[in-house]
């Protein structure tokens, strides 16, 4: 079978009675050799109807069973090129077990042409390459260490009891539990070492070796667990480790690596705009100076600093938009750092108060959101639920309750918490999130918005915090992670929404005139 062409592959789809493949197998032109490495993710791919896919891998794994001593076609002529290859095979193992081996060569009783034969190359490096893979396994087997196995769902120990041969489906269970498992066994780490994968899928074999299909099932799961771990790392975003080897390696299909050239073109290019954004003209130096004067005062003039900022609002979003670092920023422009600035510079940025957009949604949707089914059993709400039993005054109730709605939105979408907020951990991501301290207690709350790993500001309520992180990304230029476009996008609908009824149009906006916001 494996000499067959993309024709024959077809007439014998056509014999079997899966007739409606061919048109598959013409395009994707799947010959003999690629039929025989088909596995189950490939035919999932390749056959849509499940009967078929059944069928079909049913075969394939006959036809290797009955072929494992290699059957005589009717062919006399294929017969004969099989009696050759056996022949010299066995020729082979003879004359490397024999004393003459190790001195004078024997004479070879075939022809050199019969040995360049398409079919016979074929299985000869097929036949080595088995003995190639059963010799690294021996050696990988060498390397186990203590690594001892999780402890797996029902389902999947029913079917390792029963030693019955996983299905697609359970084999990706299998291995989705064993990456967890090995990264938590990593610390947390995505990127194992290659004894760490040999340890793991040989603890797997000797557990169950009934999974060692053909000799080859240790490459086998050894591959589908790598794939994993890149699956796993590709929407990563905000790992420090993932990021630093996407940074070197590349992570998309298709990229190529920079030549030294377009490097050196780059860097040029970045000191230029940096070069560009620091050689300010008079005007705009003197207003840096005087920020950074004023910022330094007891009693501030917020209306001077609400003009000069709206005056230096178009270099600003200059030097964001030509990716300044925000260090150098927040030093020429430290009152960025004021809640109060971040949500005067998204309202003339949006033309939109974020302030009462945000503490109209917490008030609209903390019902529903606390008693969401996924978030009954939260630690969190759980707290809420302790804490509420000892406190009367509405105002304290309603304090708690919308602290609380803040804490699980990210839960509520299923989306990653510790990218939104953080308690009583350190904070380890770059992008903008919320550090929290005693959420439930009025008197000793405190919030406070991180940007880089270091805190921007801090704020004494969840409403102001949840506004200056949404602020936040808008007025720094800062791509929401993808494990939180879920939580974003719905407040950012409910914020920007020009047609919802509890907020007013976008020319009853431009009529608004001020920001009333109080100063924390």
């Amino acid at each position: 079978m494996e000499t067959w062409s993309v024709e024959q592959v077809c007439s014998w789809l056509v014999e079997k009675n899966l007739g409606e493949l061919v048109h598959r197998f013409q395009e994707e032109e799947v010959s003999g050799a690629a039929l025989l490495a088909l596995n189950d993710r490939m035919v999932q791919q390749l056959v849509k109807k499940i009967g078929h896919q059944a069928v079909l891998m049913d075969l394939i794994k006959k036809y290797k069973q009955n072929t494992q001593g290699l059957k005589s076609p009717e062919n006399p002529k294929e017969a004969a090129l099989v009696m050759q290859t056996e022949a010299a095979r066995d020729y082979r193992d003879e004359e490397s077990s024999s004393p003459a081996s190790h001195g004078e060569r024997m004479p070879s009783f075939y022809p050199a042409e019969n040995l360049d034969n398409g079919l016979i190359d074929q299985r000869v490096l097929k036949q080595r390459r088995n003995v190639k893979h059963i010799l690294a396994r021996s050696k990988a087997l060498q390397w186990t260490k203590s690594y001892v196995l999780p402890e797996f769902p029902y389902d999947v120990k029913c079917m390792l009891a029963e030693q019955k041969c996983p299905d697609h489906s359970m084999r990706i269970r299998i291995i989705e539990f064993l990456q967890a498992d090995m990264t938590k066994y990593l610390e947390g780490s995505l990127y194992p070492s290659t004894q760490q994968y040999n340890d793991v899928v040989n603890a797997l074999l000797q557990a169950h070796p009934f999974l060692d299909e053909d000799g080859c099932g240790f490459f086998l799961w050894k591959r589908a667990l790598k794939d994993r771990f890149k699956y796993v790392r590709r929407p990563i975003e905000d790992d420090e480790q993932v990021i630093r080897n996407k940074c070197k390696f590349g992570h998309r299909r298709g990229q190529k690596r920079k030549s030294l050239a377009d490097i050196r073109f780059d860097e040029i290019k970045l000191v230029q705009i940096k070069e560009e954004a620091v050689c300010f003209d008079s005007e705009l130096d003197e207003h840096i100076k005087w920020f950074q004067q004023e910022y330094v005062k007891t009693e501030k003039d917020w209306r001077e600093i609400d003009k000069r900022m709206s005056q230096t609002l178009e270099i600003r979003r200059k030097m964001i938009g030509s990716q300044t670092p925000l260090k150098d920023i927040l030093k020429l422009f430290p009152f960025l750092k004021c809640p109060y600035q971040i949500f005067r510079e998204f309202q003339l940025l949006t033309r939109t108060d974020i302030y009462k957009k945000t503490r109209h949604i917490l008030e609209s949707y903390s019902e529903n959101i606390l008693t969401s089914f996924s978030v009954v059993d939260n630690p969190i709400n759980i707290l809420l639920q302790e804490k509420m039993k000892h406190y009367t005054d509405e105002d304290m109730l309603k304090y708690m309750k919308l602290t609380a709605t803040c804490l699980l939105l990210p839960d509520v979408f299923g989306d990653d918490p510790s990218l939104f907020v953080i308690m009583n951990e350190q904070v380890q991501v770059s992008t903008p999130v919320l550090e929290v301290k005693n959420p439930f207690n009025m008197e000793v709350c405190e919030f406070s918005l991180y940007l880089e790993r270091e805190r921007l500001t801090k704020v004494d309520d969840c409403v102001t915090a949840l506004a200056a992180l949404v602020a936040a990304f808008h007025v720094f230029g800062i791509e929401c992670p993808r494990r939180l476009s879920q939580t974003f996008n719905f407040l950012e609908t409910l914020i920007f929404d020009m047609h919802s009824p509890y907020f007013p149009s976008l020319k009853e906006k431009e009529k608004e005139v001020g920001f009333q916001l109080p100063v924390t």
